[in-house]
C-alpha cells in the first residue's frame, strides 16, 4: 500500500470560507475525506501548517519513508527558500499543487522555490489538483 501525504501551507486551513471564487466551498477536510474513500488502497495523510519551520519539520519527518508528498506550500512557495531546500534535501518525490493558477494571479505568484527541485507541478484545477497529484503516484 502507498503511503502519501499532503502537506498544506499558510492558511489553507480556511478553505470553504476564504475567498470561495477562488478556492471553492468545499473544505479541504470534506475534500480530503471524500478522495480518501475513492481510493481506499492508499494510505492517505494530511497536515497544515500556517507555519514554515513547522512545514520544513514536516517534509524531513516524512521526506525519507513516504512513497509520495503532494505540496501546496501556498504563499509560502514564492518566497521560502527554506522549504524549496526541504525539498531538494529529502528522497521522498515532491508534486507540487496550487488551487488557483498561480499564473493568472499577481506577478510575484509567478515564481516558486519548490518547482525546481519538484517532481511536477500542478496547479489551476482547484481541490481536483489534488486528485491529479495523487494519481502521478499511482
Amino acid at each position: 500500500m502507498k503511503k502519501l501525504i499532503i502537506i498544506n501551507g499558510p492558511n489553507l486551513n480556511l478553505l470553504g470560507k476564504r475567498e470561495p471564487n477562488v478556492y471553492g466551498s468545499l473544505t479541504f477536510t470534506e475534500f480530503f475525506e471524500t478522495i480518501k474513500e475513492k481510493y481506499p488502497n492508499i494510505q492517505l495523510e494530511h497536515y497544515q501548517s500556517n507555519v514554515e519551520g513547522e512545514l520544513i519539520d514536516k517534509l524531513q519527518e516524512v521526506g525519507f519513508s513516504y512513497d509520495g508528498i503532494i505540496l501546496n506550500a501556498a504563499a509560502y512557495t514564492h518566497t521560502s527558500v527554506g522549504i524549496g531546500d526541504a525539498v531538494k534535501a529529502i528522497e521522498t518525490p515532491v508534486v507540487e499543487v496550487h488551487i488557483s493558477n498561480t499564473y493568472s494571479r499577481e506577478k510575484f505568484r509567478h515564481k516558486s522555490f519548490i518547482s525546481p527541485n519538484a517532481r511536477g507541478v500542478i496547479l489551476g484545477f482547484g481541490l481536483q489538483s489534488y486528485e491529479l497529484a495523487l494519481q502521478s503516484f499511482i
